[in-house]
């Protein structure tokens, strides 16, 4: 839309969309630049969930202490069976008796069994209920957090979307507002649990015997250690794996999307170089990454054999001691390795949580960024608003410039009549867009006014200023859908009999007819399976069905055949009848019948007249005209 859009982005840093960020996963984590300020405004957002959160807490805590007691429990019956067989010879009978348990309760070994038995299926209970709630609150908050972000996007100015790639603002919306859903879901519970499991387990097994909770203690503190150091280790080789595996998807895309001007230029073999160079740095990192990151688990395992071991030697010697303050039972042995296995998952996730997250920060960031950024100014309760429209405009010395302290547009001053036909010309960069962009109030003028029936058009609303306008780009917009469906695309209360007549004017509905389903056929995202001149009739065929007071033509035929333009035009002639028409052309040969022409360059008027005036004046505009039939 805008032709200054290439000066305004060199003046102002872009915001490039995160490469790689569906590898996130494997390792790689973009960083929040203010975690605890993020964490705290997403803190805000899960306020009205506090007591779901809590509650859900408080389950994710009882099934966690519910699964310490089953190792304990376990390790009780063990001790008992082994004190029977130790008792066979003396008695001949295996002898199995009540097991104190605490607090003088005694129970049976079908009761601890039936008891554990119950411990597992309420443990699994719990689980299910909390699960199910945090993934209702999360649901709950990523639905808010996308409508918030949906009503934003329409508030923002057009400035915004100009210096924003649309792949940034979809990865918001959609991928940084998922991972949150995911993260949440998935933290909140762990949090909670694995805090309770470490804190639950170690209680127990200071409880149960002080030497074998520092056999343990120091095997995982000693598993963390290593475990830290080989992430740190293979962190950069992740990084440079998405790196690679974004840069491996541009090529890609950008081969095989232009695959036909690869071919024409024979550059298959450069092509197919470039592939191969990244191919084999993909291959490389993801080797180190995948080899440093697979032998971390190998050696977690042997450290947690080596705590196995060493609790079943010291265990032993615990057994058969004398020493009452250190004498164990042979069921202790096995209640640590039970816990020791346990711990070792929540000790785990507890540092994959962390970098969880870092992952909820930093999507969580971009989408506040976003939602804090400056919107179109608020507009007044008492706006005028224009009923009965004559298609009067005038511009009265309009300064404007996207960036601060450059003007594009200086002092730019014209009056349209009612129902003249207005052709723009001049330069690339002259500022034609951006007078219509101005019009419209996609952006604000700095200085000046632009009056429409003698009301500035500040003192209307934005949607009054734009319901007056039709408008036809040279860029063609169509959504995936009917054909019907984009043609009536803001004209949906329009009947099928207007529809009609607006495609037949349109020179557009014999291609329709031939169609297999006609009108409701399906089109491919953008129009892709029909042809550019196809497309660009039927965003003219939108234009007309709209119907409205005042039209802009933005080089409307650009994309159509000779024979299908001059249709065009004669439509064109009768849809612009008693209407205030903006045409933008470069082609000149197009706007010979405009009633007055205006001849920008750098931002204001050279010369206005209609065609044959221009062409007498042997000024600037027949300079640009008679270049166009200039063959040296």
């Amino acid at each position: 839309m805008n032709q200054q859009q290439g000066q305004k982005k060199a003046d102002q840093p872009s915001a490039r969309p995160m490469m790689g960020g569906g590898h996130r996963g494997m390792g790689y984590m973009e960083k929040p630049q203010d975690f605890k300020g993020t964490m705290k405004k997403l803190g805000r957002y899960l306020k009205p969930y506090a007591f779901k959160i809590i509650i859900a807490g408080l389950m994710a805590v009882s099934a966690s202490l519910l699964s310490v007691l089953s190792p304990w429990l376990l390790g009780l019956i063990t001790s008992e069976v082994a004190d029977a067989f130790k008792l066979l010879p003396e008695t001949g009978v295996l002898i199995l008796g009540r097991i104190d348990i605490v607090w003088g309760i005694n129970l049976s070994i079908g009761e601890i069994a039936l008891f554990i038995t119950l411990t597992y299926v309420l443990s699994a209970i719990l689980n299910y209920f909390q699960s199910f709630m945090l993934i209702g609150m999360t649901q709950n908050l990523t639905y808010s957090m996308r409508k918030e972000l949906s009503a934003k996007l329409n508030r923002l100015p057009l400035k915004y979307f100009d210096t924003h790639q649309f792949g940034d603002l979809l990865g918001r919306v959609t991928n940084d507002v998922e991972t949150i859903n995911q993260t949440l879901t998935q933290s909140i519970s762990e949090i909670f649990r694995s805090i309770a499991l470490i804190i639950g387990i170690f209680i127990m097994m200071a409880l149960l015997s002080l030497p074998l909770t520092g056999i343990v203690l120091i095997t995982t503190v000693l598993s963390l250690w290593v475990a830290r150091k080989f992430v740190k280790l293979s962190q950069n080789y992740f990084r440079s794996q998405a790196k690679s595996y974004g840069e491996l998807n541009g090529h890609i895309e950008e081969t095989y999307s232009g695959h036909v001007v690869v071919k024409v230029f024979n550059h298959q073999e450069q092509s197919y170089q470039n592939f191969e160079r990244i191919n084999k740095d993909l291959y490389r990192s993801a080797v180190r990454s995948q080899f440093i990151s697979g032998i971390m688990m190998p050696m977690q395992f042997f450290l947690g054999n080596i705590a196995y071991i060493a609790i079943a030697v010291v265990g032993a010697f615990l057994v058969i001691t004398t020493n009452p303050i250190f004498a164990i039972k042979v069921g202790i042995i096995q209640t640590f390795i039970a816990y020791t296995r346990q711990i070792n998952q929540p000790i785990q996730q507890i540092g994959s949580i962390a970098n969880i997250l870092q992952s909820t920060a930093a999507a969580s960031e971009r989408i506040f960024n976003l939602l804090e950024e400056p919107e179109e100014s608020i507009e007044r309760n008492d706006l005028k608003k224009l009923e009965k429209i004559q298609g009067h405009v005038v511009f009265k010395n309009v300064h404007f410039g996207y960036t601060e302290g450059v003007d594009i547009i200086k002092g730019f001053s014209a009056e349209i009549k009612p129902g003249q036909k207005v052709a723009i010309v001049g330069p690339t960069g002259a500022g034609k867009t951006t007078i219509v962009n101005l019009l419209m109030r996609f952006y604000e003028i700095k200085s000046g006014s632009i009056e429409i029936d003698g009301i500035d058009i500040r003192q209307m609303s934005r949607a009054n200023v734009r319901d007056l306008f039709g408008m036809v780009l040279q860029d063609t917009w169509l959504f995936e859908g009917t054909i019907m469906e984009n043609i009536t695309y803001g004209s949906e209360h329009k009947s099928m009999d207007e529809v009609l007549a607006a495609a037949r004017l349109a020179q557009t509905h014999h291609f329709i007819d031939s169609l297999s389903q006609g009108y409701e056929f399906e089109l491919g995202e953008n129009g892709t399976n029909i042809s550019a001149g196809q497309r660009q009739l039927l965003t003219i065929s939108r234009a007309m069905l709209a119907d409205r007071p005042m039209l802009i033509l933005d080089e409307a035929t650009s994309s159509v055949d000779t024979r299908t333009e001059v249709l065009i035009q004669h439509a064109m002639e009768a849809l612009m009848q008693n209407r205030t028409s903006f045409v933008i052309a470069h082609r000149l040969s197009t706007i010979k019948d405009a009633d007055v022409i205006f001849v920008m360059n750098d931002g204001n008027i050279l010369e206005q007249g209609n065609h044959e005036e221009l062409l007498a004046k042997n000024g600037f505009y027949s300079k640009l005209y008679y270049s166009q039939f200039d063959t040296n």
